[in-house]
């Protein structure tokens, strides 16, 4: 039975059928409207009935619902005739020759079971049904489900195995890494879900041997494109949230703490304690005490980081007004390292420092221990200082090449500079180059000192300097 209101559908599939042998198939009705095919399915209880796919009367869940309402066992093709009856497409969208249509009713005529072709079988009688129930659709959810909850919860488990972060040595850290751990679980579960759906598809849904049809072709799921979507857009806006608590919790101020003023330069870190009166190229803190950091840089942007403390903050150029700042409550006693952040140059990677989480006693220690290490010695005090301000970052003391000229036997010595003239290295040479570092450059060498070198230098110790850069003669 051919169900169709449109004369040239019906016209188009009689010409593949008259191609048949005389007698092989029969049309037992031509049904232009749903109660035509009620009427003709039980008068003439036809074998197949064809359903034109493209027939907006025929609803095609009504009809398949409205077909066999009653009846047994009965095969029902949505079909789609191509222009001149030369092609067929298929309730599935693939496009068919005529000859293989004929093919697939010769098959069914012989009485075998056509596979090049999908047929929709539906059994009232208690049989099998060809259809997708809702209980198979429900039994791949439920299996599914719980293998990507298993890869979920093993993969969890892995990552608890492997130690992803460094040790947690601040307060600030404790937060920080509540929201890693957050993170860590929603990637286990994307992890699984992806990895999860695969697997169980590969192994469930696999062709069978012997197989060569054909999968179901399908156009899309709206309803699962709006979850797709709205599932990451909740999951952005709830790590958000929660990155704005952490956030929150690591700027909470101490109402006294300890401040300090850190300077990165080309590539070397100072730490300046202003309510001791200190100044170090190590950074010492004490526990469970709140540090106020106020960052610069002398130079290039550079980034102060101590994996353990969980904390990060550039140290910028531009004086007083680019100034960042940073709070950190040191909470396990130990030794770490002041890493730079920011690619600043050739010696980025050797720019570190070491960090000491001292008890407040040791603390103390340290610095009466700092106050009372004055020198009366200039050179001395001046070896000091070239550490202090990073000068030692680019200068050798023992001849080696550098970034910028070797100390050693410089003074007294003439330099050619870059324009071609000499100059004698004395202590007016010096002042200027420390004072106006772009004044006169060596040849061989680029102008990449500071500028602003000398601004947090005293008289004193740039006179120091001078008297240990003359000692190494």
């Amino acid at each position: 039975m051919i169900a169709s209101s449109h004369p040239l559908f019906a016209k188009g599939l009689r010409g593949l059928l008259q191609k048949r042998p005389q007698g092989d198939v029969i049309i037992v009705g031509l049904a232009a409207t749903i109660e035509e095919a009620l009427s003709a399915l039980r008068e003439h209880r036809p074998d197949l009935v064809i359903v034109d796919y493209d027939d907006k009367i025929f609803n095609r869940d009504e009809i398949l619902a409205r077909l066999v309402e009653g009846e047994g066992r009965l095969r029902v093709v949505l079909l789609s005739l191509g222009a001149g009856g030369d092609e067929a497409i298929v309730y599935d969208r693939r496009t068919m020759a005529a000859s293989q249509i004929e093919d697939w009713l010769e098959k069914w005529t012989d009485g075998q079971e056509p596979s090049d072709l999908p047929v929709i079988a539906i059994d009232n009688g208690g049989g099998a049904s060809a259809y997708p129930t809702r209980r198979k659709h429900m039994k791949h959810t439920i299996f599914a489900a719980v293998l990507v909850a298993i890869l979920t919860i093993l993969s969890i488990i892995g990552l608890e195995q492997i130690q992803l972060l460094p040790e947690q040595a601040s307060v600030q850290a404790e937060p920080i890494d509540f929201l890693f751990d957050v993170e860590f679980k929603i990637i286990a579960f994307l992890f699984a879900l992806i990895v999860g759906l695969m697997l169980y598809s590969i192994i469930v849904f696999r062709r069978k041997p012997g197989d060569d049809t054909d999968a179901e072709h399908v156009e899309g799921s709206t309803r699962l494109e709006v979850l797709w979507t709205l599932a990451p857009l909740a999951t952005v806006l709830y790590i958000s949230f929660l990155g704005a608590q952490v956030l929150g919790e690591t700027l909470i101020p101490d109402p006294q703490p300890l401040e300090l003023r850190v300077v990165g330069s080309q590539w070397s870190w100072r730490f300046e304690y202003p309510q001791l009166g200190i100044t170090a190229t190590e950074l010492r803190l004490p526990v469970n005490k709140q540090a106020l950091l106020r960052l610069t840089s002398t130079d290039v942007i550079h980034s102060f980081w101590v994996p353990e403390f969980r904390l990060k903050q550039d140290a910028l150029p531009g004086g007083d007004d680019m100034v960042r700042e940073l709070r950190i409550t040191p909470k396990t006693l130990g030794e770490y390292k002041v890493r730079c952040a920011e690619l600043c140059g050739l010696h980025h990677a050797t720019m570190l420092a070491p960090v000491f989480v001292l008890e407040q006693e040791e603390f103390q220690a340290w610095v009466d221990e700092e106050r009372a290490a004055v020198s009366d010695d200039p050179v001395e005090r001046g070896q000091k200082w070239t550490a202090q301000f990073g000068c030692l970052a680019c200068h050798t003391t023992d001849g080696a090449p550098g970034v910028g000229p070797t100390w050693q036997g410089l003074f007294g010595s003439q330099e050619r500079l870059q324009d071609g003239t000499t100059v004698e290295v004395d202590p007016g040479y010096l002042r200027e180059s420390i004072v106006e570092p772009g004044a006169k450059i060596t040849e061989g060498f680029q102008n990449i000192m500071p500028a602003d070198i000398a601004r947090d230098m005293t008289d004193e110790q740039i006179e120091d300097v001078i008297a240990f850069i003359e000692s190494l003669k």
